[in-house]
């Protein structure tokens, strides 16, 4: 992950701020994984997982690729990108004057 604006902060702050998207973090850490399987490892329908990845790829901390499968099916996958925030008082000055 590259260095955040502010207005970055926020929105990877504003991404992490839901339990789901901490479980797709989590599942994503050690794995790529698509769509459709990691639904069924988390436990939440299809639509509402799509809604929090794009959540997640818009604040640049999950990525995905398109692949086709063995019978052409487009699959989607996702993995998480290294990124490390560490919020201190003098770190978020220093992201506000950007």
């Amino acid at each position: 992950m590259s260095a955040l604006s502010s207005s970055g902060l926020l929105e990877a702050l504003s991404a992490l701020a839901n339990p789901h998207r901490l479980q797709i973090i989590t599942a994503l850490v050690n794995q790529t994984n698509y769509v459709s399987q990691l639904a069924r490892e988390i436990g939440i329908s299809r639509p509402l997982l799509i809604m929090h990845l794009k959540k997640l790829e818009d604040a640049g901390l999950v990525k995905s690729r398109l692949e086709l499968s063995g019978d052409g099916k487009a699959m989607r996958y996702y993995e998480v990108i290294n990124f490390d925030i560490h919020l201190t008082p003098a770190f978020i000055s220093q992201v506000q004057e950007r």
